[in-house]
């Protein structure tokens, strides 16, 4: 073991990484204490708990949540009933998540005059579309984000396109740079970006900065945030792993946001770390998209990143000091075409809106669907609608990558491409590498970009991010891309999947026991 690895696994071992494991498995051994001490008391104990299970199942049944879900939760209730109903209760229980969810209820109640949704463009979308604008319409009145005009919007087929535009766009920002991100870690993409964010807060512009709290585990010191504070950025992490057992943990921000100036956003998939840009390989050739939003759709962009932020202030925010944009700064503004609609996806209610979105663009698809995704776990919701809409016609392709970056759920997605194939769907696997892109393309009149995988962590436990195009020019583009993008795959037969090794195929069955969880 060379002495960098060395370094690496010390730092691992000694480090918060190996204290938030130790922490937790002695929690899990206390709780096996705990029951194995009640079995002292077997036939009371035990009979107790066998009532206490029938309850918990009956309970689970009874809400309103992914029968998935359900399921995962009733087998182990079932089976365990001592312990698997008391980790139910235990987790259920949990403090800290219904005083941060009833917190997010209470900003989006204060927020949501900021995104009303203005008659005039709602009246041209039902004018174009009925259909978009019924979607439209739940978008706003379930989901609280609002349809717009007026957004001139730019799509980057790679990280490697984005880069140099971002930092532009930071180095022209005058009153705040509002950034968020699942992952951010040290190196030349950060290092700049972090060069650039020290100057502005030292010319008076505001700078925020928050990152999900996984990277403290590896890619980042705990302490980061103050070393952040100490150039003038302000800086936190959502949720900060702790030496806990808690559920409030399993809900991860996956979002991808930057707003500046209220005028310009970026989202999409690209994290920022140098694999996202091609600086630094890993899984061969990082395939990732993003855009770049100029105009009146910032907005919601602005008032997510704030909801977010806001979860864990104490003093009340001034919104509307943020909403006072100078658009005659962007030109771009006044020379868009189409709608865009901007939204975020929660797992603290209980509209599971990025599925949804996807499932209407599978449903009212007339010609085609073309999907980019790094991971593919369906449930029996999404698995419904790709397969019917290629069974009545509609061309439906998703493109994999073929250097997955997670073996495990490589082989959880395999699971799924023989009923796929066997429908008509068509699988395409990008031979380059890694494809870390959440595209959705159809008809070249829709497109979706954002943050969103085909899995379950994305689509019912994770804080998500997207932008639905309509007509808007950056749909061309987007659909350019996919089919460039496809010239560079290798499709997935039948065939192939019949000669998929054996062990291999029964890895992925025996994962799919556990998808809801991965």
């Amino acid at each position: 073991m060379n002495k960098k690895r060395w370094g690496k696994f010390l730092r691992i071992i000694f480090g918060r990484t190996a204290f938030v494991c130790l922490s937790i498995i002695v929690q899990i051994l206390i709780l096996l204490e705990t029951f194995r001490w009640l079995g002292s008391y077997l036939y009371y104990v035990y009979g107790g708990f066998i009532l206490l299970s029938v309850i918990v199942v009956i309970y689970i049944i009874n809400k309103r949540e992914n029968p998935i879900y359900q399921l995962a939760w009733v087998i182990p209730v079932l089976v365990f009933p001592v312990f698997g109903a008391m980790f139910y209760i235990f987790l259920e229980l949990q403090p800290g998540i219904h005083h941060m969810s009833a917190r997010l209820r209470s900003i989006l109640r204060k927020t949501r005059p900021f995104l009303e949704q203005d008659p005039e463009v709602i009246e041209h979308l039902a004018e174009e579309s009925r259909n978009t604008e019924h979607l439209a319409d739940y978008m706003n009145r379930y989901g609280g984000y609002p349809v717009y005009e007026n957004t001139w919007v730019k799509y980057f087929p790679l990280g490697d396109d984005m880069y140099r535009p971002f930092l532009e766009e930071l180095e022209k920002a005058e009153h705040y740079i509002f950034m968020e991100y699942f992952i951010v870690e040290r190196g030349q993409v950060w290092d700049r970006v972090v060069e650039i964010l020290k100057q502005k807060a030292a010319q008076g512009v505001e700078v925020r900065v928050m990152y999900d709290g996984m990277c403290s585990l590896t890619l980042l010191p705990y302490r980061y945030p103050r070393q952040l504070e100490r150039l003038g950025i302000r800086c936190k992490m959502f949720s900060p792993v702790r030496p806990a057992l808690s559920s409030y943990q399993n809900n991860r921000d996956h979002r991808k946001i930057t707003v500046i100036d209220g005028h310009t956003a970026f989202t999409g998939g690209i994290n920022m770390a140098d694999e996202y840009m091609n600086i630094r390989e890993r899984f061969g050739h990082w395939k990732d998209t993003a855009i770049m939003l100029k105009g009146d759709a910032v907005r919601s962009f602005l008032i997510m990143f704030l909801q977010m932020w806001n979860v864990t202030e104490k003093e009340e925010e001034d919104y509307q000091r943020y909403l006072q944009v100078d658009y005659s700064r962007v030109p771009q503004a006044s020379q868009a075409s189409g709608y865009v609609m901007p939204y975020g996806d929660s797992p603290w209610d209980q509209e599971t809106v990025g599925q949804y979105v996807y499932m209407d663009i599978l449903n009212k698809a007339k010609e085609y669907v073309h999907i980019m995704t790094p991971y593919l776990i369906l449930d029996h919701s999404l698995m419904t609608a790709l397969t019917f809409a290629a069974k009545r016609g509609i061309e439906v392709i998703i493109i994999m990558p073929h250097i997955p970056d997670k073996k495990y759920a490589y082989r959880l997605a395999r699971s799924y491409y023989m009923e796929l194939l066997m429908s008509g769907v068509r699988i395409f696997e990008y031979t380059p590498g890694f494809v870390h892109a959440k595209v959705f393309s159809s008809d070249g009149e829709k497109a979706v970009v954002g943050s969103i995988n085909l899995d379950y962590r994305s689509l019912y436990l994770h804080f998500e991010c997207a932008a639905y195009l309509y007509r808007n020019e950056a749909v061309s583009q987007v659909e350019e891309d996919f089919r460039r993008t496809l010239s560079q795959c290798q499709e997935v037969t039948v065939e192939d999947q019949m000669h998929y090794p054996l062990t291999e195929k029964i890895a992925g069955s025996v994962l799919r026991l556990f998808a809801p969880l991965m």
